[in-house]
């Protein structure tokens, strides 16, 4: 074998392995790193930082690097196909399904939008994809389901499609195609990249990895600050207290929850 399948399978060993034992590691930085004692706030806060930090992070790597390599199968042009010929309500929910189902984010979404536009798809029918591909993002719905169960991550993904079918909807009938400006109807996409090129397996890996350096390096500010927080309400702020306050019977309930 090449040195490149020695190297993946490597790095899918040292993920599995990180994945398996991240309590385990947890338990060493915080036990014997540190040397803080077993029960205490602060042990417990650094301990719920690391190991929730570290399975969150894993399974962003994959999902991150799976939607790279799926995204590598759909070219702009080939998905503007899939809308063209269809009914109008059949193409407003498909545009939307579309940005749920294939791993565009904005930076794509949007090119592709303009590539709808080249193609005479109405601006009604492009405007739900154009929503759905960034608010209904698969590594979201995939975290919601991990974390929360299906029920929350169903309804997360019903309510963002109902919101880019009605958006679209409501833009379709006021009609704004006139008040597009002259260089978007004038620009042309068919010779994008991944259109002609065919890539290899290889490929199509390099361009997964590249998607995970991509969003990472986005988000990993936002995503230890929100870990952080969660580990300071979980070392240090009492379950009962955290239920007292989110009661059923106290109005303000949901926006606390929510903030």
């Amino acid at each position: 074998m090449s040195k490149k399948i020695y190297r993946y399978i490597l790095l899918i060993t040292v993920w599995i392995l990180l994945f398996r034992f991240k309590e385990n590691i947890s338990d060493f930085i915080v036990l014997y790193m540190f040397y803080l004692p077993f029960d205490s706030g602060l042990s417990d806060t650094l301990w719920f930082f690391f190991s929730v930090f570290l399975k969150i992070s894993l399974l962003l790597f994959l999902v991150i690097f799976l939607a790279g390599m799926i995204r590598s199968f759909f070219s702009p042009k080939k998905t503007r196909k899939v809308l063209e010929g269809k009914p109008l309500f059949a193409r407003n929910v498909l545009a939307g399904l579309l940005g749920i189902v294939i791993p565009f984010c904005s930076c794509s979404a949007i090119p592709l939008f303009l590539g709808f536009v080249e193609a005479g798809i109405p601006i009604g029918v492009t405007f739900p994809f154009l929503i759905a591909a960034p608010m209904v993002n698969e590594v979201v719905v995939i975290m919601l389901f991990s974390l929360f169960g299906w029920k929350v991550g169903a309804i997360y993904m019903a309510t963002g499609l109902s919101i880019a079918i009605l958006a679209g909807w409501t833009i379709g009938k006021l009609r704004i195609e006139r008040w597009l400006q002259d260089w978007v109807l004038q620009t042309r996409f068919g010779m994008n990249e991944l259109d002609t090129v065919s890539l290899s397996f290889n490929d199509r890996i390099l361009v997964g990895i590249g998607a995970v350096k991509d969003i990472f390096s986005k988000i990993w500010l936002h995503l230890i600050l929100g870990i952080a927080v969660g580990a300071v309400v979980h070392g240090y702020i009492p379950e009962d207290y955290l239920a007292s306050m989110v009661g059923k019977s106290r109005w303000y309930s949901p926006f606390l929850f929510l903030s």
